[in-house]
């Protein structure tokens, strides 16, 4: 019997293959940020593209389609946050010294890719060209920014690769590979990689806003924190209670702000180890005394990445502080409660001896008037046996009775109280 997801198991390592790619070539990479609706939209409109070109549309259940529509060619993807297009098309070269080179979203038509649903994250525009083609100073001049301008050797130095990181005017920041004489298939697994590190970087940043907007937030709770904890030093049993009340709201926004972020920050911690992994898997080094990706990342990125971590740490100490100083006040609450429950108790038991005592004067009363009663009665029986030839009279047979009647009635009553206090 087969395992119901052995295929899907499979298939896992064939997710997201990277395409055979010939320079000269343009790419046009963008990302949307979706949530769970606008990513079935975005499969909707990728078999609404489909269709326009009489073509039949991805599976439903895949995570990646690819379609060749002639002038270009389109490869989508589904990824957890979000949803990549990449537009490709053959380049043209001859007039790249004079000109900036078309991208390929040019002949995408306008009207349908306004449309894509979600949230853009990241735009680029990457030319992949050949190496006798290129010429440092049309680079510069038509294409990237000089003053921001990075550039590296890559794939062991079968390529090189410049960029500036910038978003210009059109929105799209850029990006310019020279292959070499790399084959098609390794050419496309380098681009892939160029591409997801644009990608990841987007992605990791989206930590950092959450970042500083907890770091507000932190610092508030920091600042609560520490006067409740001078509070509790010098506070008397009345304040104790509305002391605990101030804890516990404090510890349910430090809980509810971690709720909030986590997600968000483990997200962000994964997007920067995948983009360390995909600039080492470059595996690139310098051109030229030019800094390198790796080199700007690191000394970019850093900053934004520490934002993120001190963050997590700052809510894991605040946490851990709050519950610590919740039990130790809770402890004091505790203690003070057993200490009122002793003296409580100590009032009752005094009370109950006093009790007992006065019950055990009661009982001596309760033995006389019993014995009373009862010694009437046999006066009453007395007086009826006289008619019987009983000889003594009622008085003298009640005085004979009193000691036994006495005497029976306080053996009774010990009896009792003997089997009471014994269960």
């Amino acid at each position: 019997m087969q395992h119901p997801q052995r295929m899907a198991l499979h298939n896992e390592i064939h997710a997201r293959p990277p395409e055979a790619i010939e320079a000269p070539v343009s790419l046009s990479h963008v990302v949307m940020v979706c949530d769970a609706e606008q990513r079935a939209a975005s499969w909707a409109h990728m078999a609404e593209l489909a269709r326009d070109h009489h073509l039949p549309p991805p599976d439903a259940a895949s995570t990646h389609a690819r379609l060749d529509l002639g002038p270009y060619r389109v490869r989508w993807e589904l990824h957890t946050e979000f949803v990549t297009w990449t537009f490709m098309r053959k380049g043209n070269v001859d007039h790249f010294g004079e000109q900036e080179p078309e991208p390929a979203l040019l002949v995408v038509p306008q009207r349908w890719f306004a449309q894509l649903p979600g949230q853009c994250l990241a735009n680029l525009h990457l030319w992949v060209l050949p190496s006798n083609a290129f010429a440092a100073g049309s680079l510069v001049k038509h294409v990237l920014y000089e003053d921001t301008l990075v550039a590296s050797s890559v794939a062991g130095g079968f390529a090189e690769v410049y960029t500036d990181f910038a978003v210009h005017g059109d929105g799209f920041s850029r990006m310019v590979l020279l292959a070499g004489d790399m084959a098609p298939r390794r050419l496309g697994r380098l681009v892939q990689r160029m591409l997801e590190i644009e990608t990841y970087r987007m992605a990791a940043l989206l930590g950092l806003p959450a970042a500083r907007e907890a770091s507000a937030v932190l610092a508030s709770a920091e600042r609560e924190l520490a006067e409740l904890a001078q509070s509790i030093r010098s506070a008397t049993p009345e304040d104790e209670p509305m002391l605990l009340d101030r804890l516990t709201r404090l510890a349910g926004e430090v809980e509810s702000q971690h709720a909030a972020t986590h997600s968000r920050f483990s997200a962000s911690a994964a997007y920067f180890e995948l983009l360390d992994k995909r600039i080492d898997e470059i595996d690139e080094s310098r051109l030229g005394g030019m800094q390198t990706i790796g080199e700007f990342m690191n000394r970019r990125l850093t900053p934004a990445r520490s934002t993120c971590a001190w963050s997590v740490r700052r809510q894991d100490a605040l946490s851990q502080r709050v519950s610590r100083i919740s039990n130790l006040l809770r402890t004091r609450v505790e203690i003070e409660q057993q200490q009122s429950s002793q003296a409580l108790l100590a009032t009752m038991n005094s009370r109950q001896d006093i009790q007992i005592k006065l019950q055990s004067t009661v009982e001596g009363l309760s033995v006389a008037a019993i014995s009373y009663y009862i010694v009437g009665l046999v006066s009453y029986l007395a007086k009826g046996a006289q008619y019987w030839g009983w000889p003594l009279s009622a008085e003298i047979t009640a005085a004979i009775a009193i000691p036994v009647v006495v005497g029976g009635v306080w053996w009774s009553l010990r009896r009792m109280h003997q089997r009471v206090f014994k269960h």
